[in-house]
């Protein structure tokens, strides 16, 4: 196996172009496992750990433009405000140790159903940023899963950054798992509500072949706190309307059974943390926390 250490963004890109099937290493939290167990050999490994620009975030208008190998304990220590949905999930991601390695770019490469990242991207509102020696574009998260661990980066794109949407109200996540950290989620869920565009987006993890858009309950959410005034009233949301959120969210699952849990357990888990997050989320916003600054 061929080591390649480019020292600067465009030496990666011409390495990819000319090595289509190296492996991109970032934290190296995913692909070190599947190297250790003979998962996985490919011809080469392209590190990106020398590439200084992909370690940097920096905010971009509404966004964050958040480089593809800025660590998890980053995104906790400084990004909570503006992106407090994966804060939250990078919390969960792993030991202190896995933390300081792993890396949301590396996440979305590996492209894993149960990627703790992902979720939070959805609800956000996310774009990948990819590029290659032909050029650069961005792809909208929600389309950038294509199936198990499959993605939409062409054989010569690297990922550069993500930009991700600043929060303009509460946002929460949740995920269930054997314990709370260093496991594989069962199941996921994260919610972000935003008040300045009367809207609600809402991502599930671990629950279909790909990361998916809960597009049906933010609908029927957003919806129903439109036609109730609720943005203005601050009321209690009703039950009904809470457990019909939850319900609608397991309607978007499509999960299998498989040795972590069953599909009618993560279509009820879905159900259960939709209904949590969003009680948590709309008592945040009556509380007065309904613009991060």
């Amino acid at each position: 196996m061929e080591f390649l250490r480019p020292g600067s963004w465009p030496e990666a890109l011409a390495a990819k172009a000319e090595y289509p099937e190296a492996l991109p290493l970032a934290g190296g939290t995913d692909v070190m496992v599947e190297l250790n167990f003979d998962q996985r050999r490919p011809p080469q490994l392209l590190d990106l750990g020398r590439v200084a620009e992909l370690a940097e975030w920096e905010e971009d208008g509404d966004a964050v433009r958040l480089g593809a190998t800025v660590p998890y304990t980053r995104v906790i220590g400084e990004l909570a405000d503006p992106l407090p949905a994966l804060a939250l999930a990078s919390r969960t991601v792993g030991s202190p140790q896995i933390r300081n390695r792993g890396t949301v770019g590396g996440n979305l490469g590996a492209a894993s159903p149960a990627g703790d990242c992902h979720p939070a991207l959805l609800a956000a509102g996310s774009e990948v940023e990819v590029e290659s020696v032909r050029g650069s574009r961005l792809i909208p998260v929600e389309e950038f899963f294509t199936g198990v661990k499959r993605h939409a980066l062409a054989e010569d794109e690297l990922i550069r950054a993500v930009r991700v949407r600043r929060a303009t109200g509460p946002q929460q996540f949740s995920k269930v798992g054997t314990r709370n950290a260093m496991v594989i989620a069962v199941c996921a869920f994260a919610v972000a509500l935003r008040p300045d565009e009367r809207s609600v987006r809402a991502g599930i993890g671990s629950a279909a072949p790909t990361p998916v858009r809960a597009r049906e309950a933010e609908e029927f959410l957003a919806g129903a706190l439109e036609e109730q005034d609720a943005w203005h009233r601050l009321d209690p949301l009703p039950d009904s309307l809470v457990r019909r959120f939850g319900e609608l969210a397991a309607r978007d699952c499509r999960p299998i059974d498989d040795v972590r849990g069953s599909a009618d357990y993560r279509r009820h888990a879905v159900s259960v943390m939709a209904r949590r997050t969003l009680g948590w989320t709309w008592d945040a916003y009556r509380q007065g926390e309904r613009q991060c600054v």
